[in-house]
């Protein structure tokens, strides 16, 4: 059975909020990673797209979860950062088709606790389960009227 979603959660020094990343890049890889490495062509995929969105719509999960009125912050972001979490992203995105998603996280404390961001990130993932299975359903509906 295909995955039905594939969930990344990454710590950014510099969010101050919960970011719902809509989309990784390809191109512009010039960071070397914590082993030293940085790919010679400075992209994820060798002639691969430009960028990929997941088929997650996140404006709609960031505002059905701020609506749940949740002590945490969540926005979204076009730009996971080109480092390893875009890389992540990328190539998560590229092998499922679209069937990904990546969460920026505030260091602990910085402000939230980790039950705070437990808290939001379960949010999120089933908010982002709910859609999918409302597309999902969309999609696959039978025409039997």
């Amino acid at each position: 059975m295909e995955d039905q979603l594939v969930v990344h959660v990454g710590v950014s020094g510099m969010a101050t909020a919960v970011t719902l990343e809509k989309c990784g890049h390809n191109k512009g890889y010039k960071g070397l990673d914590n082993c030293r490495f940085c790919p010679g062509s400075h992209c994820c995929v060798e002639d691969g797209p430009e960028s990929i969105d997941s088929i997650i719509d996140m404006d709609a999960v960031c505002e059905r979860v701020t609506t749940l009125g949740l002590d945490v912050s969540v926005t979204i972001s076009q730009d996971a950062g080109r480092y390893l979490c875009d890389f992540t992203y990328y190539t998560s995105l590229y092998q499922s088709h679209g069937r990904s998603a990546f969460v920026h996280v505030p260091p602990l404390g910085k402000p939230y606790n980790a039950d705070q961001l437990g808290r939001a990130l379960r949010a999120i993932i089933e908010e982002m389960l709910d859609l999918l299975e409302q597309s999902e359903g969309k999609i696959n509906c039978c025409h039997e009227h």
